[in-house]
């Protein structure tokens, strides 16, 4: 029973992760809103629980068909987004192909939903086998084992169909004998097309991306290397990287009294740049790469062998945390094609390089440059107000215009700033500004490819749609709201927890790196925040809520009124401390209030649908960030746990809910 319900929820977080890993991958327009499947997962998981004990046994029955379903649907019919907004940039495809996504997306969000509510029921019905707390004792256990079983696989870069096999074993387990044969065959067709994916040619998993890698055709030399579907970057002989319209030598061209002895560049992929600044006469050059398939796919293949030579020291690291931990200076910074096509988790809206672009960032760059040195960015931009904001930001910093060459079209520039005027020569002409000038990205707001400060209405709609559809879900499973109304403190409870958990994985990619497995410890992190509270509670007779508030606001307080900046200067341990009473000391003392108050609680199942509705609609207020910044969310969870303290006064008094010194069955992990 008890290894049952272990395994059970464990099935459930591994799968939710695989999904939002996997549909990301495959459809590019969820690498830039993986909450989509967070929030549709989150959904199923509640409406799983929320079915009353002998209903609802057709969704087990059931249960690999939709995921079946879901994965051939990916696979046969991918959407590729074609760049339409005036408001975001979204590095995707350069054609649309497949279903329109406006039919695609609404699928994946009912199938995700669907799947994931077999799952929860499955654990629901486990749950109900065992006294309450320890059952919450073992979904917590069991929902840590899920993570760290897929950062485990993450780590050992498998790829989707071992992800595939893993679930499709569990779930079999789960099903038991009786259903061993309907969830054989969906499980078995998964898996083949799994299969048949993981076998095309050139298919490799990182732990970031799905990469492709085509080998040269008739009349080219170039390997192409494509991540997550979209073409990313391109391998070249020395040859072609030398070429006038090329960006990789514009930096030595703009910089000719420059020594170039030391180089460090950030974003060294497959080592084109890496094999410039060896040509170039380097004596030491720092490679600095975030993804470790990356550069393995450039170590083997890369005709100049780059990183084979001596003189190169390979880091696989976030490119800020390595500016912001090393104390060497160069002569020259090359910021190399940063731009990811991944968001750092499924609840954020921050890019693995969106800390490259901030102001903090290149005053970084700025320090670790040696008298004479200089800085250089390129990319495609996509749009010239992106060029501007950078060129913008560079002559703030460096106190001059940087250099700019446009190279295959007016929105792919390179940009050059030494650190004083004189130590760059312009081949072509200094950055002047083409229009209005947007303000510059900053740690607190690191939206680069955010033209204003503003919500894009492509988020509004879906989020508005996913709220709707929740609302109508809850109540088509029989759950009336008028009931939950009761509970709206945990509601508010929810909507809190989700942004604080949004907060710390930020805070977290700031001080040490957007790498996967900073995100994964901080997961795993919150969870064993969780689990320590709730053993804290078990062994206390009775808790002070007031005492418990306090506490939590004072914590609250703490991390507002402290500084990013000033933990991001601290040395490594001391900051490693800071960052991790800053981010849980918060989450133990709302679990406290939240078991507390679970425990009171003459209505589990109505109190459970109104946490998931807080922890839904905190998942949507976390998009606030893109007007407010991060920081200032602290303010909006503050304000929701003042919220959620004060009802908490009144229903418990109007709802007959009275004092238990154990909680009563928490419906699965839910959001303190």
């Amino acid at each position: 029973m008890r290894a049952r319900l272990l395994l059970a929820s464990a099935t459930m977080l591994f799968v939710e992760l695989a999904l939002i890993r996997w549909t990301g991958a495959n459809i590019v327009h969820l690498s830039y809103f993986s909450n989509f499947i967070l929030l549709g997962s989150f959904l199923g998981i509640g409406l799983g629980f929320l079915m009353p004990a002998g209903r609802g046994q057709w969704i087990t029955r059931w249960a690999p068909v939709p995921l079946a379903v879901l994965v051939v649907l990916v696979r046969e019919f991918p959407v590729q987004v074609r760049q339409t907004s005036g408001e975001v940039i979204y590095f995707t495809a350069v054609k649309t192909t497949g279903l329109p996504q406006w039919v695609t997306l609404p699928v994946l969000f009912g199938l995700t939903a669907l799947i994931m509510m077999a799952i929860g029921k499955m654990t629901a019905d486990q749950f109900r086998k065992l006294p309450s707390l320890e059952a919450y004792r073992y979904d917590l256990l069991g929902s840590l084992t899920g993570s760290v079983s897929f950062g485990l696989l993450s780590w050992l870069r498998a790829p989707s169909v071992v992800w595939g096999v893993l679930a499709a074993v569990a779930l079999l387990t789960l099903g038991g004998r009786r259903n061993a044969i309907r969830y054989t065959v969906p499980l078995a067709l998964m898996v083949a097309v799994l299969a048949l994916e993981t076998a095309a040619s050139g298919i490799s998993w990182s732990p970031y991306y799905k990469i492709e890698v085509t080998r040269p055709t008739s009349g080219s030399r170039d390997y192409k290397i494509s991540a997550n579907g979209v073409p990313h970057q391109s391998i070249a002989p020395l040859k072609v990287l030398g070429r006038p319209d090329s960006p990789y030598e514009q930096p030595y061209r703009e910089t000719p009294r420059n020594s170039h002895r030391r180089v460090l560049v950030i974003g060294a992929g497959n080592g084109n740049d890496v094999a410039m600044a060896l040509a170039h006469g380097a004596q030491r050059v720092d490679a600095v790469e975030i993804d470790p398939r990356l550069q393995e796919i450039g170590a083997s293949l890369h005709p100049a062998r780059p990183y084979a030579n001596p003189r190169v020291h390979v880091h696989i690291n976030d490119g800020r945390a390595f500016l912001e931990r090393t104390k060497t200076r160069y002569d020259l910074v090359v910021l190399a094609l940063p731009d990811s096509l991944t968001l750092v988790s499924g609840a954020s809206n921050l890019r693995l390089e969106s800390y490259l672009f901030t102001r903090q960032a290149f005053e970084a760059a700025h320090r670790h440059l040696a008298p004479g040195g200089a800085f250089a960015m390129y990319n495609y931009y996509r749009q010239n107000w992106l060029i501007d904001r950078f060129g913008s930001t560079l002559t703030s910093v460096f106190g001059h215009a940087p250099c700019i060459t446009h190279y295959g079209g007016k929105k792919a520039a390179i940009l050059v700033a030494g650190v004083t005027s004189s130590d760059q020569s312009c081949t072509a002409s200094a950055w002047r500004p083409s229009g209005p000038v947007p303000s510059a990205a900053s740690d607190d707001h690191p939206f680069p490819y955010l033209l204003h400060r503003t919500i894009p209405t492509l988020y509004i709609g879906v989020l508005g749609a996913i709220l709707l559809v929740t609302l109508v879900s809850v109540r088509l499973t029989g759950v009336r709201l008028r009931r939950t109304a009761r509970y709206v403190d945990m509601f508010l409870l929810g909507a809190a927890f989700m942004l604080l958990e949004t907060k710390n994985v930020i805070g977290f990619a700031l001080y040490f790196g957007t790498t996967w497995l900073v995100n994964a410890m901080v997961f795993a992190g919150v969870l064993v925040a969780v689990l320590c509270a709730v053993e804290v509670r078990r062994r206390l007779r009775r808790v002070n809520q007031l005492v418990l508030q306090l506490m939590l606001f004072a914590s609250l307080a703490i991390a507002w009124l402290i500084p990013s900046h000033l933990v991001l200067g601290l040395p490594f341990a001391p900051r490693l401390a800071a960052a991790i009473a800053l981010a849980f000391a918060p989450i133990f003392c709302a679990n406290l209030i939240f078991s507390d108050r679970l425990a009171a609680t003459s209505d589990p199942t109505a109190a459970f649908g109104a946490n998931l509705l807080g922890s839904l609609f905190g998942g949507t207020l976390e998009y606030l960030a893109l007007l407010t910044g991060y920081q200032a969310l602290l303010l909006v969870v503050a304000v929701l746990y003042a919220g959620a303290c004060v009802a908490m006064r009144f229903t418990r008094r109007g709802s007959g809910d009275v004092t238990s010194h154990e909680p009563l069955t928490v419906q699965t992990a839910p959001r303190p």
